[in-house]
């Protein structure tokens, strides 16, 4: 019988903990637990996430900042119902809740901010130099960028989607799923050529 307690103290990656993905001010408020319905599979799931894409993160920009993690199905679910910018439980899109399904169709995701990328995007620079990036050295599914620190959602899957959407200008779908980028490598390349060295501490797979 997991405790919430123990599966907080779990050790998803070298930098993550589940416990940072828990918090859920939709449950805050609202007076609504958030855990796992199956907290081995959110773990599988959750790992993959941190270990393939948060970890080169924060390896390469220093901390990451986890503004919304797992939701667990019924929290979701509440959210979407009152308006309250949850995607619906069945949606393709939805990342937030790890325990939906294994294999072929499983999904994490988590919507965060890189403080050492939003420092500079609340100065003019353009979201797609970060977009790019991600695009060019992860094996990220999704990415959907939002105005506010150009926070973004980022989402794991064994078979990745590679699609980029954003809400900020230009609004819309920079790269969709099985198309290959509008913009150049070397032109890419240029966008982020200030950009720390990439770190990975473990090797990096995914096309």
């Amino acid at each position: 019988m997991w405790s919430l307690e123990t599966l907080g103290r779990v050790r998803l990656s070298d930098h993550f903990y589940m416990r940072e993905f828990l918090y859920s001010e939709i449950g805050n408020f609202h007076q609504l637990q958030n855990i796992p319905d199956d907290p081995d599979l959110a773990i599988e799931n959750g790992r993959a996430l941190c270990t393939v894409l948060l970890d080169p993160l924060e390896e390469t920009f220093g901390r990451v900042a986890v503004r919304s993690g797992y939701r667990a199905a019924s929290l979701n679910r509440f959210g979407n119902e009152n308006g309250l910018n949850c995607a619906r439980n069945d949606h393709p899109q939805e990342c937030h809740i790890w325990d939906r399904a294994s294999g072929a169709e499983a999904i994490a995701g988590a919507s965060i901010v890189i403080p050492w990328f939003a420092d500079q995007y609340e100065k003019g620079r353009d979201w797609r130099d970060l977009a790019w990036w991600v695009h060019d050295h992860l094996p990220y599914s999704e990415l959907w960028f939002f105005p506010k620190l150009c926070a973004f959602n980022i989402s794991w899957r064994p078979a990745p989607w590679r699609q980029i959407s954003s809400y900020i200008a230009p609004r819309g779908t920079l790269v969709r799923r099985g198309e290959a980028p509008g913009e150049p490598l070397a032109t890419r390349q240029a966008r982020y050529a200030d950009f720390p060295a990439f770190r990975a501490l473990r090797p990096i797979g995914g096309g």
